[in-house]
């Protein structure tokens, strides 16, 4: 395999008439820039300088190949000014992996305002509840509710505060009443999410710091989690979800909380990443528009 720095030492070396010289200025012994040499002339079959102890000449081969070494390290360079370039400002294609819920009601209209602020960004996002694999699948940044199971990401917190909220729509109370502990889910529908094909039917909280857990049950489940939502405000059964997912309705009375003596579940959110070096410009943007816009829909009234 031909070595970059082997083609620039030739390049080097034709552009001075010296060997030598090509040594000097890539800071190599003249050892080092010959042996540099016979393996490019071994890769390619061909004698590409004529060289003796006082001068050194390029060889018909060495004329033939010249503008291709040259036209092999300006792509490179090129390639590396890009990158560079790229790392320095906010714009070119980014790939999201967005919960539903979240995405569809919150997040859509923040990616708007995103783009309006940085029009060279181009959006490919991806509205799924199931955990993207961030090494198989083109994704770049994940926004997700809880930290990953996976400790090689990266999980830079957006609402690290955030909550599951137990809630049901005031139809829904009317006509089943309303619970006053855990242990009176049992008697109530609930409706039920699946996430990665396992259901979620043993719901958590905390009274004073202690854990409690109650196994529900129900007659609806479902992978998407603003279905989900939407059954509940449509007074189909008492629902578990984010505080986020649901803030809006319980603002405006569509969904009341419940268990008011019991804490909710942690349900951080965070955007996720698969290396520290992933986190461009555009990246640490996005988090930064997110971050403020999330912390003002928490406290708006």
């Amino acid at each position: 395999m031909i070595r970059l720095e082997d083609l620039a030492i030739f390049v080097c070396a034709a552009d001075n008439g010296s060997l030598s010289a090509a040594a000097r200025q890539h800071d190599v012994t003249p050892a080092v820039a010959s042996a540099a040499m016979k393996r490019l002339e071994g890769e390619l079959g061909a004698r590409l300088l004529a060289r003796s102890t006082r001068s050194l000449r390029l060889t018909p081969d060495g004329e033939r190949y010249l503008q291709y070494a040259r036209n092999v390290l300006a792509e490179v360079n090129a390639g590396r000014d890009a990158v560079a370039h790229g790392r320095r400002v906010v714009g070119g294609n980014l790939s999201l992996s967005v919960p539903s819920d979240f995405g569809r009601n919150l997040m859509c209209q923040w990616l708007d305002e995103f783009q309006a602020q940085h029009p060279a960004v181009s959006l490919q996002v991806r509205i799924s509840d199931r955990v993207a694999d961030m090494f198989r699948q083109p994704v770049e940044v994940a926004i997700r509710y809880s930290p990953p199971e996976d400790s090689s990401l990266v999980a830079l917190p957006l609402a690290p505060d955030n909550r599951r909220v137990l809630c049901a729509s005031p139809d829904y109370l009317a006509r089943h009443g309303r619970p006053r502990t855990p242990a009176d889910l049992r008697q109530h529908n609930c409706l039920r999410y699946l996430l990665s094909d396992m259901l979620h039917s043993q719901w958590g909280f905390f009274q004073d710091g202690a854990p409690l857990q109650v196994q529900v049950s129900g007659d609806r489940v479902c992978d998407d989690g603003e279905m989900v939502h939407r059954w509940a405000v449509d007074g189909r059964g008492i629902a578990y979800k984010s505080r986020l997912d649901v803030l809006a309705d319980l603002r405006n009375g569509r969904l009341e909380a419940l268990l008011p003596d019991y804490e909710g579940e942690a349900s951080p959110l965070n955007l996720v990443c698969t290396h520290r070096m992933s986190l461009s410009p555009t990246v640490r943007a996005l988090r930064e528009l997110l971050g403020e816009r999330i912390a003002r829909y928490l406290t708006d009234r």
